[in-house]
Order: structure tokens, then sequence, then C-alpha cells
């Protein structure tokens, strides 16, 4: 009977241990009402943030090229022969985004090639229409690029929250730091027109972006921000009463909270919540610029949800220092804390 008990305790127990990803801001909420005699109260479990617009709400027209049948078969000792057809083929019609890129480069690749072939056969209407396909898939480059990265797939689940976990962000990598950088490189060098891409290497590079954690990541901060509101909250209800320390006195806990800030806060919130802020720092910046580069192409329900995740982030990844703030201004009142200065 005794074992069943503990079989049926054990859950309960995991539940309460350190592996909790609210287990140290229960803790320090909890210590820091106990000293201040302010109730607390725990934020509420859901935890939501804005989510990207589904891929096909996002992706942006693309004007098709006027080369027919015909113009396909007169395309004969062209390399550009077999990238028409590819183009124009059910699979080619039916491609992902990533693929139409691709073909749309190779196009733009064989097409001048071409051209010239065909003004030296005297193909002189062909090589017009040709011409005008090059320059309306040059024309559209950036939109054909934002619809195969920010506007596809992968990019939509890289915003995905996932589920909150103990051991983010020490469990990430840089994987998908070096794949956003090395799509922003090639899609600098395509606007630059060089169009030469390796259709594997893009795909490899998309397939590392999908597994990213941009949504974790958010996740996580609105977490721990949410967390801090509350602690904040406490912080200020105890500043409506007065000084901590009075100048006739030094109450029981000016000498406690420094050792709850010290042992609960720095030692078992702070080291996190350093490295979510490392993280933020590592992985925005190679997706703000490639949005800086597609800037003309972004269309409206992008740049919405870009202004709300950018102004949503910052804002979460200064509540850290917003809170030590908050401490430090409770503490004014007393002479220096025991713990040293925060």
């Amino acid at each position: 009977m005794r074992c069943f008990t503990l079989i049926l305790l054990l859950p309960l127990l995991t539940s309460c241990t350190g592996d909790s990803v609210d287990a140290p801001f229960q803790q320090y909420l909890q210590r820091l009402g106990r000293t201040l005699d302010i109730a607390t109260v725990p934020p509420a479990p859901d935890i939501s943030v804005p989510r990207l617009a589904r891929p096909g709400q996002l992706r942006v027209d693309i004007v098709s090229d006027k080369l027919g049948t015909l113009d396909f078969l007169d395309l004969r000792g062209c390399a550009l022969q077999t990238t028409v057809g590819k183009s124009n083929s059910s699979l080619g019609r039916m491609a992902r985004d990533s693929q139409r890129l691709l073909l749309a480069l190779e196009f733009m690749r064989l097409a001048p090639d071409c051209i010239t072939l065909l003004q030296s056969d005297g193909e002189q209407a062909l090589a017009a229409t040709l011409a005008r396909a090059l320059e309306n898939k040059r024309r559209q480059l950036p939109a054909l690029v934002f619809n195969a990265t920010l506007g596809g797939e992968e990019f939509a689940a890289l915003w995905r929250p996932g589920r909150l976990q103990a051991q983010y962000p020490e469990n990430t990598s840089s994987t998908v730091i070096t794949a956003l950088e090395g799509i922003t490189v090639s899609a600098q060098r395509w606007l630059a027109g060089d169009y030469r891409a390796d259709n594997m290497d893009l795909e490899l590079q998309l397939s590392a972006v999908a597994r990213g954690d941009g949504g974790q990541l958010w996740k996580a901060l609105a977490h721990q921000g949410r967390w801090l509101q509350r602690a904040n909250a406490a912080l200020e209800l105890r500043l409506q009463r007065g000084p901590l320390c009075p100048p006739d006195r030094r109450p029981q806990a000016a000498d406690i909270l420094p050792n709850v800030i010290g042992k609960f806060f720095i030692e078992g919130i702070q080291p996190r919540a350093a490295a979510l802020g490392r993280r933020y720092h590592q992985l925005l910046p190679p997706v703000v610029e490639l949005e800086t580069l597609l800037l003309a192409a972004l269309p409206p329900a992008y740049r919405q949800w870009q202004q709300l995740r950018e102004q949503d982030l910052a804002r979460l990844s200064r509540q850290p220092r917003e809170h030590v703030d908050t401490l430090q201004h409770l503490l004014s009142s007393c002479q220096s804390p025991r713990n040293g200065t925060l």
C-alpha cells in the first residue's frame, strides 16, 4: 500500500520541483510577498503571442509570363528551354514558392544568352517577348524572395509558439541563425543581379529556419514578463505605503529583502533572463536584416505583425532591467543592502 501511495504522489512531487518553468518565479513572488507583507497573485497560466498570418494570406501575387507552348518550342538551342518547360509543367505550376523562386533565378540567369542567340537568328519578336519576361521577373524578384522566405511556411513555423521549457534557451543552437544569415546573403546577391543559386542549400536553410525558435523565444519572454509584472506590482504596492526604511528605524524586511533578491532573483531568475536576452539579440538581427532588404515587397499584413513583434519583444526584453530598477528604488531609502548593488 505504501509503494502504491508513493507512485501516486510522484507526479505531484515532480510538478513542484525546480524543473517547472514557473517554479523560480513562484518561489520569488511568494518570498517577496512574505517579506514585504504584501498579497501576491500569480499570473494566469495561458500565454499567447501574436501569430503571423498564414502563408497563403501573406503571399504576394506574381504576374505570370506570357510564354506559351509555341514560344517554348521555338527556344530550341537555348538552355533556357528546359527551365521554361519545367515552369510550364503541372509540377511547375503547383511548385512551392521556394521552387518558384529557384526557377525564376534560373530563368534570369539563362535568359540573356538565349535573347542574344534569338536576335542573331533573326527571331526578333521572340527575343523581345523573352526580354519582357526577363524584365518582369527582375521587377518581381523581391516579391518572389519574400514569398519563399518571410512569407513562406518555414518562417511561419519559426514564429509558431512552442511549449514552455525550463531548459530553453540552453537547448538551442546557432543553426537557425546561420541559416537566416545564409538566406540573407543569397538574397542580397540575387537582388544585385547575381542569380546563381544552390537548390539544395536553399531548401536546407529553409528547413533549418522552420526548426527555429522565434515563437518559443517570444513566448518565454512573455512568460517571464508576466511574472515580473506581478513582482513589480507587489513592489509598487509596498512603495505606496512609504519608504521601506523610515528615517527613525530600520525594519527587519530591509535585511531580509536583499537575501531574498540574491537567492531567488539573482540566482534563480537572472541567469535564464540573461540567456533569453542573449538569444533575443542573436536571433532578431538576421531576421530584421532580411526584412529590411525586402522592405518594399512586404505586404501590409506582414508589416503590421512585424511592428507589433518589434514593439512587444523590445518591451519584454527590457523587463528584467526595469524590475531591478524597481528593486533599487524600494531599497534606496535604506542604507546599502548587505548583498551589495543589484
